[in-house]
């Protein structure tokens, strides 16, 4: 029999052999960060930054960068509860905390044009929640004096829940 001829039931078999494993392929699992959690996280954030004097907006969103809680202090801006949810949406939309974001994404360089985009928020305050090597969602703060101040209480909310995470 010739090779060519031979060929074409042995690929054929082995592509029905391999429908199973198809099948299985068709659903997966993931780890979903609880409500509970994410405000658990904001409540921290929002402990931090009061301690230092601010008055926020805190956002976390689950890893499909749907909002779970926000809150607004007393004395926090009205435009703060926007701006902390775009936050959280663009850290997670990227997957890059959006200080890293702001570096790449400046007048000039190649990804520029990401500011564009509707939602996006390239600045310091958006941080990515992560354990495990998974991505459970993200928290944005706003309402701090400067990106680098909106992010140390952001990584505070991270670390009230990270063992919570691992486990």
């Amino acid at each position: 029999m010739p090779r060519s001829k031979l060929l074409t039931p042995l690929l054929l078999s082995a592509l029905l052999l391999s429908l199973p494993a198809l099948a299985q392929d068709a659903t997966y699992s993931v780890r979903m960060m609880t409500p509970e959690a994410a405000q658990k996280a904001a409540l921290a954030t929002l402990a931090s930054c009061r301690k230092a004097g601010y008055q926020v907006a805190v956002a976390v969103v689950d890893r499909a960068g749907l909002p779970l809680v926000m809150l607004r202090d007393r004395s926090a801006g009205p435009h703060t509860p926007g701006v902390a949810t775009d936050k959280a949406w663009t850290a997670l939309t990227f997957k890059t905390d959006t200080g890293e974001l702001a570096k790449v994404t400046g007048p000039g360089m190649p990804q520029s044009g990401m500011r564009s985009v509707d939602r996006v928020t390239a600045f310091g305050g958006g941080l990515m929640i992560q354990a495990g090597g998974t991505l459970y969602g993200a928290i944005g703060v706003s309402g701090a004096p400067g990106g680098d101040a909106d992010d140390a209480c952001a990584k505070a909310g991270i670390d009230a829940i990270q063992i919570d995470l691992e486990m």
